[in-house]
């Protein structure tokens, strides 16, 4: 099992289908968190609750991120994306991995 740092070969064919509205109003998005034992990579094309962490203060599914942005840097030809930073400030978990997901679709 293995975590990879990557964009999903679905959301980017989700992005170049028009299917992913990433700015404020858009869609719901999501960061769901995983333990060492999940493996989510390239293949991914779905949240999933298998091997996501549990415990005092986290509730399944993860935190909506909220204040969603996109902006296009055209001096250097890059999209970027960014929300708010969710925190579980009460949570007593151990986390190895996440993916952000779009809630709804």
């Amino acid at each position: 099992m293995a975590i990879t740092q990557v964009l999903t070969d679905t959301f980017k064919q989700d992005c170049l289908d028009g299917a992913q509205n990433l700015g404020n109003g858009g869609n719901t998005l999501k960061i769901a968190l995983y333990t060492s034992s999940a493996t989510l990579g390239a293949t991914t094309s779905a949240y999933s609750a298998t091997n996501e962490v549990s415990g005092t203060g986290y509730t399944a599914g993860g935190e909506s991120l909220s204040s969603q942005a996109v902006a296009y840097d055209s001096s250097n030809n890059v999209a970027y994306f960014d929300a708010a930073d969710p925190s579980w400030t009460s949570a007593t978990i151990t986390a190895r991995g996440a993916l952000i997901y779009n809630n709804s679709k």
